[in-house]
C-alpha cells in the first residue's frame, strides 16, 4: 500500500482504529477487483490481480468516520455527516439512496430527516454503516458497551434501519474484541459469541448465532449458501458471513479475504468487513505485503488532515 500504514498496540485505540482502516481498504479493493469478469480465473486459482487496485465508498467512508474520531476524540454525529458529505465521491460506488443524501446534505438539508425518510421512512437496511465501522470498534475497543452505542449512533447518519445499525454494532464489536484479543485468546468462537451478546436482537443477530454453529464447516460457500454473501446488499445478507469469515479465518488476513471473495456477491463490501475485523487482531504487519504496495493510496484529504494539516476545500 503505497500510503502510511501503522502498527499499534493493545489498548492504543487511534493506532489501532488506523490499523483496522489499512485492513479494511485492502479487503475492499481486493475484494472489488473481483467484479471485474476477467480476474475470476485468478480468484479460483488465488492469483492476486494485477496492481493497481482501487478502492471504493467502503474505504472513502471509513475515512471520513474514522477522521472525526481522530479530529474530536469522539463521534458528532454533525461532524460525521458533514465529513461524509465533503468527502462524497460519486464515482467511487456508493448506492443511489446515499448519492442523494449525501448531495443534499452538501447542499443545507438535514441528514436527521433525509436518512429516517429513506424508503417511505423505513430507513435503509443496507450494508453501508456496517462497511465503514470497524475502525470505530477498535477506536472504543476499551469499552464494549460504548463500542455497540457508538456505532449506532455512526450508523444513523445514513442507516435508520433496526437491521442496518445492527450490522454496524455487530461489525464494531467484532473488531473490538479482535483488537482485545491481541495478546492471545479470544478466538472465533468467542468472538461471535460477543457479538451476538451486544448485537440488538433481530435477524443480524439471529445471522451471528447462526454463523458461531458453522464455524466447523469448512467451506466458505456453504457458509454463505445459509448467512448470505451481500448479494442482496442488506446488513441481514452480508454482516454474518462476513463475520464468518473473520472468525474463522481470524489469525490469517490472507486466508479470510481468499474465503470471503471465493462466495462471490457483494465482494468489495464483504471483504472491507472482514478486512477490517481481521486487521485489528494481526494488525497492519498482519497484512501481506504484496497485498498493501498493490492498494491505490488512502484520499490525500484524509492523510492531510489525519496528520494535522490544513483541510482542504
Amino acid at each position: 500500500m503505497t500510503s502510511e500504514t501503522f502498527p499499534s498496540r493493545p489498548g492504543d485505540g487511534p493506532a489501532a482504529a488506523r490499523d483496522c482502516l489499512n485492513g479494511l481498504a485492502v479487503g475492499d479493493a481486493f475484494g472489488a477487483r473481483f467484479f471485474v469478469p476477467g480476474n475470476l480465473p485468478a480468484l479460483r486459482a488465488r492469483h492476486l490481480p494485477e496492481a493497481p487496485w482501487p478502492w471504493t465508498d467502503d474505504t472513502e467512508m471509513a475515512c471520513g468516520l474514522l477522521l472525526t474520531l481522530l479530529r474530536d476524540g469522539a463521534l458528532d454525529q454533525d461532524r460525521l455527516a458533514e465529513s461524509f458529505a465533503r468527502h462524497h465521491d460519486v464515482d467511487r460506488g456508493y448506492g443511489p439512496a446515499v448519492n442523494r443524501l449525501l448531495r443534499l446534505v452538501r447542499q443545507g438539508e438535514s441528514w436527521r430527516e433525509l436518512a429516517a425518510g429513506l424508503f417511505d421512512g423505513r430507513g435503509s437496511w443496507g450494508n453501508g454503516a456496517a462497511m465503514r465501522v470497524a475502525p470505530l470498534g477498535a477506536w472504543f475497543a476499551a469499552d464494549l458497551p460504548r463500542t455497540a452505542e457508538e456505532a449506532a449512533r455512526s450508523a444513523a447518519v445514513t442507516h435508520t434501519h433496526p437491521e442496518a445499525v445492527a450490522g454496524a454494532v455487530a461489525v464494531a464489536v467484532a473488531a473490538a474484541v479482535a483488537v482485545r484479543g491481541r495478546t492471545g485468546p479470544p478466538a472465533g468462537e468467542e468472538l461471535l459469541r460477543t457479538v451476538a451478546a451486544f448485537t440488538p436482537a433481530g435477524a443480524v443477530r439471529a445471522g451471528v448465532v447462526e454463523a458461531r454453529g458453522l464455524l466447523g464447516q469448512p467451506h466458505a460457500g456453504f457458509a454463505a449458501h445459509r448467512l448470505g454473501n451481500g448479494s442482496q446488499v442488506s446488513a441481514v445478507d452480508t454482516v454474518p458471513f462476513a463475520l464468518w469469515c473473520a472468525a474463522r479465518y481470524l489469525d490469517d488476513y490472507g486466508e479470510a479475504l481468499w474465503a470471503c471473495s471465493s462466495a462471490g456477491g457483494d465482494v468489495d463490501t464483504t471483504c472491507a468487513i472482514v478486512g477490517g475485523v481481521v486487521a485489528a487482531r494481526v494488525g497492519a504487519a498482519g497484512i501481506p505485503a504484496a497485498w498493501r504496495q498493490a492498494v491505490e493510496a488512502l484520499p490525500p484529504w484524509f492523510t492531510g488532515e489525519a496528520a494535522g494539516r490544513r483541510p482542504e476545500g
